[in-house]
């Protein structure tokens, strides 16, 4: 081992799979154990590479439009969630359909149902094009208004500026929706703010346990795809504390100079990646050198959320 190969590891705490994306993943599988292959899942289930390949390998076949899915079929709705003509046009076609939506998402979604038939209108903090992002603006034909940044604040023009409350994305950086926040406020006194913050509890835990981790390392390492929202934000919350922080989707990403002259790693992993890439990833950084493992002491994660009826236990306890 030479004196600039990486000497140990450090693991956040928590990190990988949340609540939503174990239940997410666990609607499929409880699906293709009950109706066998194939099961239609309009979307990525989650935004991981290594999950959506296995689920295809079990006979899960995803899609975009509801077109390609044949009538009779059973299919399921992503942890993203989707748009009410989605939910509506599932429903006149006839499928047997799962929500695998993640419960924080649909609680966004009902409260923009019942502020909606208060009177407000919207603004919503998130990512243009993203799935979550475009189902819950698809509850309402109208009246949600996206901001992306403090600048989209003054560029958006309500119809009225008495009732407008705001909601946001659930994976986002904790720090910019709290800045976006902070400029829809100046702009809009009256607002309504969330009765409790948007962003959810696993992509909140994961953002914090990165940012204690960040300064007792040299460098960072996020496992996660490309396509996964919360997992762009772990790495950007490490470069803004001026940490090097890089993304991989699995181990064959990592590239041997990340870590010439750092000697201590951190590693996380977002929310969509599954545990099995955290270890082959720390495998790999072992063969260039680092020798030891710590783990951070971290916020415990207890929630759990319940399947949709007809997929729980003693519905398919039967089939073995």
């Amino acid at each position: 081992m030479t004196a600039s190969a990486p000497q140990d590891i450090l693991l956040a705490e928590p990190r990988g799979f949340c609540a939503g994306v174990d239940r997410a993943i666990e609607i499929v599988e409880r699906a293709l154990q009950k109706f066998g292959a194939p099961i239609y899942v309009r979307h990525e289930i989650v935004h991981n590479t290594y999950v959506v390949n296995d689920l295809k390998a079990k006979g899960a076949i995803f899609i975009e439009a509801l077109d390609d899915v044949p009538a009779g079929a059973t299919l399921i709705f992503s942890a993203h969630g989707v748009s009410r003509a989605v939910q509506l046009e599932a429903a006149a076609r006839g499928f047997q359909v799962f929500d695998a939506t993640c419960p924080l998402v649909s609680k966004v979604h009902v409260e923009v149902a019942k502020l909606h038939k208060e009177g407000y209108e919207f603004i919503m903090i998130g990512h243009k094009g993203h799935p979550e992002v475009e189902g819950t603006m698809g509850q309402l034909e109208g009246g949600i208004h996206l901001v992306e940044s403090v600048l989209d604040v003054a560029r958006i023009n309500p119809a009225q500026t008495d009732k407008l409350a705001v909601v946001t994305q659930t994976t986002l950086s904790v720090d910019d929706a709290a800045d976006i926040a902070a400029a829809i406020k100046a702009r809009f006194p009256k607002v309504r703010e969330p009765k409790q913050q948007d962003i959810c509890y696993a992509t909140q835990n994961r953002q914090d346990a990165v940012k204690v981790m960040s300064p007792l390392v040299d460098v960072v390492i996020v496992v996660g795809s490309p396509t996964s929202s919360n997992s762009r934000r772990l790495r950007e919350v490490a470069r803004k504390l001026g940490t090097e922080s890089h993304m991989v989707d699995g181990p064959d990403e990592l590239q041997a100079q990340w870590f010439e002259g750092r000697q201590h790693v951190g590693l996380t992993a977002g929310a969509s990646a599954p545990d099995i890439l955290v270890r082959q990833v720390i495998d790999r950084i072992k063969a260039l050198g680092a020798v030891s493992v710590r783990k951070m002491a971290g916020t415990p994660e207890t929630v759990k959320f319940p399947l949709p009826k007809g997929l729980r236990l003693k519905d398919t306890e039967d089939l073995g």
